[in-house]
């Protein structure tokens, strides 16, 4: 019987390294996109603590703003913040600490730089322990304006005692943003990943708020 040409011994063996090659160009976008997708999470955008980060954490640092010991804030514009803190690679940041700080809704911080003005029923500061999913949330209000500044919510994250990022988060289409100075000064993408919506829930208005860093 009579073997094709094509298909003889020889010819097996010679394509061999072509199938081997074949094999690769088919593998390859795989390992090509698993490596871009960990590469393209960029860090969050870093900027100023200003001038208002507490002197001392007040005994009540928990994850509800909006009750201050025996004290209960009802402001008119209350607000959900979640997020995740994940490693550039997308993991989850176990054991990392959330904290935010904000101006109660006349612009006053608990702060002696402040002159001690604010809402002694606002915490205006809280901690939030991720869980094991690297998930945060905070009960807090919508962020209000100052003087000189658009509205904002202050954000740092702590890993093991070490403060891995200091950042802030601004209100999608508020109207103070154009004249920020420090939002002004923010690249696109940077404008991007610290801008934030705010939108409807059933639990009441909500923003998200998810944060890259280099652990």
């Amino acid at each position: 019987m009579k073997i094709s040409p094509r298909f003889t011994p020889a010819t097996l063996l010679s394509r061999r390294p072509a199938l081997a090659a074949g094999a690769v160009l088919i593998a390859a976008p795989w390992f090509i996109t698993s490596a871009l997708a960990q590469e393209s999470r960029r860090a969050t955008p870093s900027q100023t603590e200003g001038p208002y980060y507490p002197v001392l954490i007040p005994a009540d640092s928990d994850a509800d703003l909006l009750a201050n010991g025996n004290l209960r804030y009802t402001p008119s514009q209350p607000l959900w913040l979640e997020g995740s803190v994940t490693d550039l690679a997308g993991r989850p940041l176990r054991g990392a600490l959330v904290e935010i700080w904000q101006c109660d809704e006349k612009g006053h911080y608990h702060h002696p730089g402040d002159g001690a003005r604010a809402d002694p029923a606002f915490q205006g500061f809280g901690r939030s322990s991720v869980n094991k999913d690297g998930e945060y949330r905070f009960r807090t209000l919508r962020p209000a304006r100052y003087e000189g500044r658009t509205p904002h919510i202050h954000v740092k994250v702590k890993l093991a005692q070490r403060s891995l990022l200091t950042t802030q988060m601004y209100v999608e289409g508020d109207t103070h943003n154009e004249a920020d100075f420090l939002w002004r000064r923010l690249s696109a993408p940077d404008r991007s990943a610290l801008t934030r919506p705010v939108v409807a829930s059933a639990e009441g208005p909500k923003a998200r708020f998810d944060i890259a860093v280099a652990a």
